[in-house]
């Protein structure tokens, strides 16, 4: 396994640009509002409206930027809805800067229902990308990646781009030298062949790339491993909702509690998990300490409404709550 260690120091330097690019090729205008009742048919009054910027590198910039990472976030815009992002991305006090697009960043729109408590959302698929929208992407996440520490790439790919898109992202990253962290689903994940630092599905996520059910932990940890032993990654993190996390390296697995806290929009808690995580990296903490990081933001996450970004001090209260993994390895 690379050391985090190595991977962190071999670029530290106290140069005043962000050591944190992160990637969203498929961002969204994220919409979150409430109803009484969602019903088929009927027409549904919906109360106040919440607008953020949206996508997964966009949650992660977000998030590591609350915890003082220095991160610039690349993504793709398009139309006012894009323009829309870039505007709440850059009043977030974020770095960015977006691709220009010729069709129009998505939206996705979640409701609150109140008579159950149930969360409604739904995901628009968002726009083609020409060839050229795709190599300019690539072109300024390099640009940006020869002086990182780290690499984000996180979220869906948009329709038409070729689902080996992560891989080419993985061999520049190679190329240049940092490491490459990965949070996707579908095509995206289950076209990565080598070149990942750390990948980080959710249990769907993993049942999906490897076509089973993956009941109990020690299946988990075996498909985890696989990743390992092929050559796709050297770290694989799964997180596991109210369960917490597991995390597989070619010599250990982990396993970590969640840490309790109310039940909440659970909206960006994945997100949030991988900027917690890549931010302790960059701190230069071992991958154990910047998985309970993780944790930690995760679970801020869900005291906050719809996909607002969590607040510090709730995530370092946590994180001092956050227990000490324990070690599968010995136990099997």
């Amino acid at each position: 396994m690379r050391s985090a260690a190595f991977a962190v120091g071999k670029r530290r330097m106290d140069t005043g640009r962000p050591n944190i690019v992160t990637l969203t090729m498929n961002p969204a205008l994220d919409i979150t509002t409430c109803a009484d009742q969602v019903r088929h048919t009927d027409k549904i009054r919906c109360g106040a409206t919440r607008y953020d910027p949206g996508g997964g590198g966009i949650n992660v910039a977000r998030v590591a930027h609350v915890l003082d990472g220095p991160v610039v976030a690349v993504f793709t815009s398009g139309g006012p809805t894009g323009a829309m992002v870039a505007d709440l991305v850059r009043r977030e006090g974020v770095a960015y800067e977006p691709v220009e697009i010729s069709g129009v960043t998505r939206e996705s729109f979640t409701v609150n229902e109140g008579c159950t408590g149930k969360q409604y959302r739904f995901v628009l698929p968002g726009p083609h990308l020409t060839m050229t929208e795709q190599a300019q992407c690539v072109e300024n996440l390099r640009r940006h990646a020869m002086s990182a520490e780290f690499v984000v790439a996180s979220g869906s790919l948009p329709p038409g781009v070729d689902p080996r898109f992560y891989q080419q992202i993985a061999d520049m990253c190679r190329e240049s030298g940092v490491p490459l962290i990965l949070d996707t689903s579908g095509g995206g994940l289950s076209h990565i062949e080598s070149g990942v630092f750390v990948l980080k599905p959710s249990l769907r996520e993993l049942r999906e790339c490897t076509g089973k059910e993956l009941t109990t932990e020690r299946e988990q940890v075996a498909a985890a491993r696989d990743l390992i032993d092929r050559g796709v990654t050297d770290v694989v993190i799964v997180s596991l909702g109210g369960d917490g996390a597991l995390m597989v390296t070619a010599r250990q697995s982990q396993r970590f509690k969640a840490v309790p806290v109310a039940s909440g929009s659970g909206v960006g808690a994945g997100d949030a998990m991988v900027a917690a995580i890549t931010v302790g990296l960059s701190r230069g903490w071992p991958l154990p300490k910047s998985v309970r990081y993780g944790i930690a933001a995760g679970a801020a996450m869900l005291l906050t409404p719809g996909t607002a970004v969590c607040r510090r001090a709730e995530v370092e209260r946590l994180f001092a709550l956050a227990a000490e993994p324990e070690d599968l390895t010995s136990g099997w």
